[in-house]
């Protein structure tokens, strides 16, 4: 009798599938992982520790639970914009991605190369700088390895949208806000990173990376970006297993609207100096306070809204309430206001920040509008240079003899321990295009209808940059209507003015709102430094007032040229 022994094709086929089913899964299935901490300040340290399997390169995804996509967008000028990229680019206006999201390995060629980066300077001479950047692969460029190690972006289109958040300046301050520089020119958005000690890049300082590839042990680690928004949830994935979250609580005075953590004391000392310097000269107190947004407050604006359109109305305070502050001085006490001519200005100004401001914004490209703004400003710089020469002066009898009477009111003031008097206009004939009026007893003459027309094309300017006109305003007055600063100042104030109101309806009209606490910081320091401004003005000779605004121009040309000599 023979015994009768079970079939072993049963058995070998459940061997040959459990064989098969391993041989399908990935090599870093076997991931153990977790994190240091799951509640964490904004700007504090992430680690992440564990092992993998041996052998295998670490990609620890990181990605903000708050996902984006162009059909979010806040603004109708977003919109926009958004709806020309998708034409241009294989990503859907409802497509999502996390709006932040970052990569750390200890090989990031596996996602993209390190290349060449020109930057800086007039369009048309494609970068004067040279400097490097990270530059992201497209989808069909990557491994299947790479895109199975992505968390939650799993698509082509999904992949397109980040890249074109990570590359493109647009995307970076409308939606990822966490901007890679150098010095205050945005190169592109942090995401894929490695250990600084052994790449040197500029992108992974903060970044560590310690893999023991033979046993799998590793600990990853970098700094979270210091602005993310309060309560910032994340998830974390390791070789593209889920490991867990953590939060990024707030730290400091939050922006809503401004998206940075800033005490708003700060702000107020700056809007101080800037409206007071603006008072002092009556012109760049908008592009100085702008300046002033970028470099230290870091303005940029929630998630879906771009980082210009929170700063320009935020910025328009300054513009508006600096020569508030100022008016009492130069208008009532000292009665230093031309106003048949500060009222023309102001209303052609008004017509072209409200109406005619919004069509060019339209179709103008801003990048070659700034350079052709950038040319103006230099002639305008040279001009007022060649305004202070014994040539020019000598043909304007009547600035330099009020020049010599207001220098020797001066001298006699120091020396009698009083305040210098400024003088005070003296209205001769007022018509539409004819104004005469004296000034330490010497006689100007000036258009007040021509100066409307211009004030035209300056309130264009004002909508454009969210500034108030007076760079141009201020040497318009003292080239072509031949006026001494002391009388300019005052009306190119009064320009501001009504250039700042017709910018900041026009940015109403179109549901963007300045950040609440920006707003009231600068018009508490721009009403202060207004006043202040109008007192210092008396410290100061006409030669050295237009000095100030040449060297102002310059710096302005520099800045539309993006030419940062101090990078």
């Amino acid at each position: 009798m023979h015994r009768r022994f079970p079939s072993l094709a049963p058995v070998l086929a459940a061997l040959a599938l459990i064989v098969a089913v391993a041989g399908a899964q990935p090599a870093w299935s076997a991931v153990q992982a977790q994190l240091e901490s799951t509640n964490l300040e904004v700007g504090d340290r992430v680690t992440v520790t564990g092992q993998i399997e041996p052998g295998q390169d670490l990609f620890v995804t990181i990605a903000s639970q708050n996902m984006f996509a162009p059909q979010d967008a806040k603004g109708v000028n977003e919109v926009k914009s958004f709806k020309s990229a998708v034409e241009d680019n294989p990503f859907n206006m409802d497509t999502t991605v996390p709006h932040l999201f970052y990569i750390l390995t200890n090989k990031p060629d596996t996602f993209g190369d390190i290349t060449k980066k020109r930057f800086g300077g007039p369009s048309f001479a494609n970068g004067i700088y040279s400097t490097t950047m990270f530059n992201l692969k497209d989808w069909n460029g990557l491994s299947s390895e790479a895109k199975s190690v992505l968390g939650p972006i799993t698509s082509q289109p999904e992949w397109s949208f980040f890249r074109y958040n990570h590359e493109n300046s647009y995307g970076i301050n409308t939606v990822t806000k966490e901007r890679t520089q150098i010095g205050k020119v945005t190169i592109f958005a942090r995401s894929v990173l490695t250990d600084y000690e052994n790449s040197g890049n500029y992108w992974d300082e903060g970044t560590k990376i310690d893999l023991n590839k033979e046993t799998g042990e590793f600990t990853a680690s970098f700094e979270s970006f210091r602005h993310s928004p309060p309560d910032t949830e994340f998830n974390v994935y390791v070789n593209g297993q889920e490991i867990g979250s953590y939060t990024l609580a707030g730290k400091g005075f939050w922006l809503d609207l401004g998206g940075r953590y800033m005490n708003p004391l700060w702000i107020i000392l700056g809007a101080i100096l800037v409206g007071a310097f603006f008072s002092l000269i009556g012109a760049a107190g908008g592009m100085l306070m702008a300046a002033y947004q970028v470099m230290v407050v870091n303005t940029m604006g929630p998630v879906g809204v771009n980082a210009a359109n929170v700063l320009r109305p935020s910025n328009v305070a300054l513009t508006l309430f600096s020569p508030l502050g100022s008016f009492y001085r130069y208008a009532i006490k000292e009665r230093r206001v031309a106003w048949p001519v500060g009222l023309s200005f102001g209303v052609g100004i008004l017509i072209g920040s409200i109406w005619l401001g919004k069509y060019v914004t339209a179709y103008l490209p801003l990048s070659s509008y700034k350079e052709w703004l950038a040319v103006l400003v230099v002639l305008m710089g040279i001009r007022t240079l060649y305004e202070l020469t014994p040539k020019v002066m000598e043909k304007r009898k009547n600035i330099k003899a009020m020049t010599k009477k207001f220098n020797e009111e001066v001298a006699k003031a120091k020396a009698e321990g009083r305040a210098a008097q400024m003088g005070s206009i003296e209205p001769v004939k007022t018509g539409l295009t004819n104004y005469q009026f004296k000034f330490w007893g010497e006689e100007f003459k000036i258009n007040p209808l021509l100066f409307g027309i211009i004030g035209l094309g300056i309130g264009i300017v004002a909508r454009c940059f969210g500034i108030g006109g007076g760079f141009l305003l201020v040497p318009i007055m003292t080239m072509i209507g031949g006026l001494p600063m002391y009388v300019a100042v005052p009306v190119g104030l009064v320009g501001t003015c009504f250039s700042s109101i017709g910018s900041f309806i026009g940015y109403l009209l179109n549901g963007y709102l300045p950040d609440l606490w920006i707003a009231i910081a600068i018009i508490i320091g721009g009403f202060v430094g207004g006043t202040i401004g109008s007192r210092l003005q008396s410290m100061f000779t006409e030669k050295q007032l237009k000095w100030t605004l040449a060297i102002v121009l310059f710096f302005l040309f520099f800045r539309f040229f993006k030419i940062e000599i101090w990078l």
